[in-house]
């Protein structure tokens, strides 16, 4: 009696984070999981920092999870386990993420792992301009490591191409996706939701609430437009979703103002859609962005978005098309921004609507997908073909 084939299984692709909580890269990573086929690849996530309760957005069950136990500061030791890992589920792809974690390129290599890819999300505050020295060149010094580079915006690209020095043939841009389907445009407002009468313009923005994320500019936006004129005080309110370091701070400010009643931040919750249902303007203010998952989301939802002119914001916010751009750190610029939907709420269904149509026309959630599933297997199969071709030399 003949043996069946043993069935082959699909690639692994060993994904390093440097922690899997809430934000904009881990979203971007359980959404590309999540609607990945599952017969293309298999995935790991090894995470620097350990795990929150975001690992429950996963729905495969498949997926491996490792928690390096990284020290603070400079934790040599770091580099055996992620080496260890390595050897132990033998992923033919490693996808690092960010400068915080290209380091994990080297024991990658070490290990043997064909392919090595690394992606560049955005910036930090320790680097806001991606101008530091010290990163650009440990950036360069990696590099040899790393097979091929995906950026998540044009001005990630022409940062790795202008900084970075790689050469394009290296580079592929892709953007984020949005679930469409998920992130819809609401009939009507849910009654047992804050802020659903009618007569109220809820100016919304979902988010960590940390220093790059710069809400405290948003605050001081709104406090100053609710004062402004007695009629914005009686329709204007606030909707910040997200915890975070700066959470309380923002909660005072408000409070000392007298514009808590005006103003709802519960902290992080489980649904965001929802919740952006309940907005009628979408606000990021951000001091640095890659490619936002909000904005997308936000869009996606039908809201116009206003945002700082900074990263990928620029390439997703049509200025008075879709939302409306203006300088980080500039209150006046914000409050001007917000104070023209009170005045012209007619534009909050135009932009809106135009929004949602730019969503299903160029960030479907099947395009990043695919675009992924492009990068990998052409990887996969030029380091196979090189193999062969040097097994045949030799």
């Amino acid at each position: 009696m003949s043996k069946l084939p043993t069935p082959v299984r699909p690639p692994l692709i060993a994904h390093v984070i440097y922690r899997l909580d809430t934000g904009g890269l881990e979203n971007g990573l359980v959404n590309l999981i999540n609607h990945m086929p599952e017969n293309r690849y298999r995935h790991a996530i090894l995470c620097l920092k350990g795990h929150t309760e975001f690992r429950q957005r996963l729905r495969r069950n498949d997926v491996m999870l490792f928690d390096l136990g990284k020290r603070e500061g400079q934790d040599i030791g770091l580099y055996w386990r992620l080496w260890r890992i390595f050897r132990a589920i033998r992923p033919q792809i490693v996808h690092t993420r960010n400068l915080a974690t290209l380091e994990a390129a080297v024991p990658a290599f070490l290990a043997g792992a064909k392919v090595r890819i690394h992606g560049e999300h955005g910036r930090d505050m320790g680097d806001l301009n991606g101008e530091n020295r010290k990163n650009i060149l440990l950036r360069r010094g990696l590099m040899p490591f790393v097979n091929h580079t995906i950026a998540l915006s044009r001005d990630l690209e022409s940062y790795v191409l202008e900084k970075i020095h790689l050469p394009p043939a290296k580079i592929t841009q892709i953007y984020n996706g949005v679930d469409a389907d998920t992130f819809h445009p609401a009939d009507s407002k849910r009654a047992d939701l804050p802020f659903s009468e009618k007569k109220l313009v809820v100016f919304g923005c979902v988010g960590r609430m940390q220093a790059v994320k710069n809400h405290a500019t948003l605050i001081r936006a709104f406090i100053a437009l609710v004062r402004s004129k007695q009629e914005y005080r009686a329709t204007a309110r606030l909707m910040i979703i997200g915890d975070g370091p700066l959470r309380q701070e923002a909660l005072s400010q408000l409070a000392t103002a007298g514009c808590a009643e005006m103003a709802w931040l519960p902290g992080g919750r489980d649904d965001v859609p929802e919740l952006m249902r309940q907005m009628d303007v979408f606000v990021l203010p951000s001091l640095a962005e890659g490619i936002s998952n909000t904005i997308l989301e936000a869009m996606s939802t039908g809201l116009p978005v206003i945002a700082t002119r900074v990263g990928g914001n620029v390439e997703l916010v049509g200025d008075q098309v879709t939302g409306q751009l203006v300088p980080a750190c500039d209150a006046d610029a914000l409050t001007a921004a917000m104070q023209r939907y009170l005045d012209y709420p007619a534009l909050i269904d135009s932009q809106g609507s135009k929004a949602r149509l730019d969503i299903e026309t160029h960030y479907s959630m099947q395009a990043m997908v695919n675009a992924y599933l492009q990068v990998y297997d052409t990887q996969l199969t030029n380091t196979n073909t090189t193999e062969n071709r040097t097994c045949a030399e030799s």
